[in-house]
């Protein structure tokens, strides 16, 4: 059955009829006339009668609403979870109280936390943001456009000082924020009495600001194109805590001492132990830390500095085990202590052995060894190229030999490595505490990889100071998830967490007068995930009056 509409003395009426077959021919029967078309709209009659039908047709009603754009499904697991974590962190409270003051027209701290929980999922520029969000339940994000993103991002990197004699990059909002952050948190923090550095480049596709886009040593392979320099501080319990931002041309070496001298005045530190990398330490580096009256632990380099390969590693004393329990398994070190020089100015020097990293340096030289041998015997033309050949080749008149004696000298660094520090602990705790240092690096591993700070598209250095900000965010929410599933004894996998929360979704559904929504099951680790942080799920089903 069906309504049709006919046209009779110049109205238009409507009739419940339906399909006959009468032999070979199908044809109309009306089975009721239900009046004329206007006057039933005008009456209501009509709208009362589909209400009547639909009631007994939910299936079709909501077919036809879905048609319609009238229910959708969005996601809500991540701007729920993470949501809550923006809030208890108080990331919220600083960003306006930060914007206290300035008439932006919209919600920055919106904005700001939609392109962090992007940087989080999937990542991108600010325009794949805007398009993404569409996908999510965001309180507040309804009315945020591309331009609102953009604002935003320069308004984090904002500079609002000028650069300090110096000092490697100039005072900015988002170091406010992390100020602020850091305070909101000090009875966590105590004070800074052991931060971890280290450094990576982002690379540009553009010019990469006034001054931030520099050409230098690329740890991304791209020496094309222009990079910045990207230092990120961590305290001992893995927090992130500050963001340093420097053009790319800048040495690893001439990094960190601008930053000890800006932590001090920052964050009111007065005594801590800075642990770097080996790309950090130098002769001028160690006597500025000295000077400040900072303790250090330093990665030092084995193979460039003779005090090391002559003095140092020359040492006989016996080394003592060491045990480090690893999730992968135990991993067996053996360590000492050596001094160079007497007295009060003696270098203090910590000597590492890794059983296991001997042995894979072992086999990745015999694998070179081996390689470079068959390529001998086809011409040695080929070989210079290859730094991996060249570093054990030398010269034999017209061709080239394998160098016995850099073999030798090079079995001497098998799994060894060296530190130097002033810190008032043991050779042990110097070896636990530089290990450590993995933790950062694991954080750019993660930074390059789930919340890929690439590409920057931004043409000033305020916006990409304030796009490579919300990476830092993203990494301050991801540790905390992580410290609170740690206290609950879950080890939640990030990339499944992360698609199991795209799968909680919720629609919303008008019908009888009631706003009906409803939400998907949980799946995976997202059950566990909300338990461990203490973050109510919403009803599988709720209903409310409609808005008026």
């Amino acid at each position: 059955m069906y309504v049709v509409e006919r046209v009779a003395r110049g109205h238009r009426y409507l009739y419940l009829v339906e399909s006959v077959r009468e032999g070979k021919t199908v044809r109309q029967r009306t089975i009721k006339a239900l009046g004329r078309k206007d006057v039933l709209a005008a009456s209501g009659e009509l709208d009362r009668l589909a209400a009547s039908i639909a009631r007994h047709a939910e299936r079709s009603v909501i077919l036809s609403d879905i048609d319609a754009g009238r229910i959708a499904a969005r996601r809500i697991g991540g701007p729920l979870l993470f949501g809550r974590l923006w809030q208890r962190l108080g990331i919220d409270a600083v960003l306006e109280e930060v914007l206290e003051g300035r008439q932006f027209g919209f919600a920055v701290e919106r904005a700001v936390f939609v392109a962090t929980l992007h940087r989080l999922f999937v990542s991108g520029s600010d325009r794949a943001c805007l398009d993404w969000m569409e996908s999510y339940a965001i309180d507040g994000s309804e009315d945020l456009a591309l331009h609102h993103f953009y604002r935003a991002m320069a308004w984090l990197g904002e500079e609002i000082e000028e650069k300090a004699e110096g000092a490697l990059a100039p005072r900015c909002v988002k170091d406010v924020i992390e100020e602020k952050l850091f305070d909101r948190h000090r009875d966590l923090f105590t004070d800074l009495s052991l931060v971890f550095m280290d450094t990576t480049s982002l690379s540009f596709y553009g010019a990469g600001g006034d001054t931030l886009g520099r050409r230098g040593h690329s740890k991304d392979h791209r020496p094309e194109l222009a990079q910045m320099i990207l230092a990120v501080v961590i305290d001992a319990e893995g927090r992130p805590i500050c963001t340093e931002m420097v053009p790319g041309n800048t040495a690893d070496v001439k990094v960190l001492m601008p930053i000890v001298t800006r932590l001090r005045t920052r964050f009111g530190i007065t005594r801590s132990c800075v642990v770097a990398d080996r790309g950090m330490i130098s002769a001028d580096t160690i006597a500025a830390l000295e000077e400040l009256g900072m303790e250090y632990i330093l990665g030092a380099r084995e193979r460039t500095s003779s005090v090391i390969r002559d003095v140092v590693l020359a040492d006989t004393a016996p080394m003592v085990p060491l045990v480090l329990e690893r999730q992968a398994g135990d991993t067996q070190l053996w360590v000492k202590e050596v001094r160079v020089g007497k007295g009060a100015d003696a270098q203090r020097y910590v000597v590492t052995l890794n059983e296991a990293e001997a042995r894979k340096d072992k086999a990745d030289r015999q694998a070179i060894i081996d390689g470079l041998q068959t390529q001998l015997k086809k011409g040695d033309k080929a070989l210079v190229g290859n730094s991996a050949y060249r570093r054990y080749l030398k010269a034999s008149g017209k061709t080239f030999e394998i160098d016995m004696g850099k073999l030798a000298d090079e079995a001497r660094y098998d799994g060894i490595s060296v530190l130097r520090t002033n810190a008032r602990i043991t050779p042990l705790q110097a070896v636990i505490r530089y290990r450590d240092l993995l933790q950062v690096e694991a954080l750019f591993r993660v930074a390059k990889a789930s919340f890929d700070t690439r590409p920057i598209f931004h043409q000033s250095d305020a916006a990409i100071r304030g796009h490579v900000f919300v990476s830092f965010l993203a990494l301050t929410l991801a540790k905390e998830l992580t410290r609170l599933c740690q206290e609950k004894g879950l080890q939640p996998e990030w990339q499944p967490l992360l698609n199991d929360l795209d799968r909680l979704q919720e629609a919303t559904i008008e019908k009888d007068g009631k706003v009906i929504t409803t939400r998907t099951h949980v799946s995976g680790q997202v059950g566990n995930v909300f338990k461990a942080t203490g973050i109510a799920l919403p009803a599988n089903i709720s209903e409310l009056p409609p808005e008026t």
